[in-house]
């Protein structure tokens, strides 16, 4: 990984309380928000924002990456 965000307090208390409430540890739990978000955000509007062209045959907002 290349750069490791920390999280605010308010972060951290939600993501702790996300993986209860999933049964797994943070550490997957933020997994699980981040395989979530592209089934639920705009799509078109991240790629739009986009700054990083070069792959995206792997990025998750990809329409054929959708599931």
């Amino acid at each position: 990984m290349a750069y490791t965000p920390e999280l605010s307090m308010k972060s951290s208390s939600t993501l702790r309380r996300i993986s209860w409430a999933l049964g797994i540890p943070m550490t997957k739990g933020i997994e699980f928000v981040f395989e979530y978000l592209p089934k639920i955000l705009d799509r078109e509007k991240v790629c739009e924002g986009c700054r990083d062209k070069s792959n995206c045959e792997e990025c998750a907002f990809c329409a054929h990456n959708q599931t």
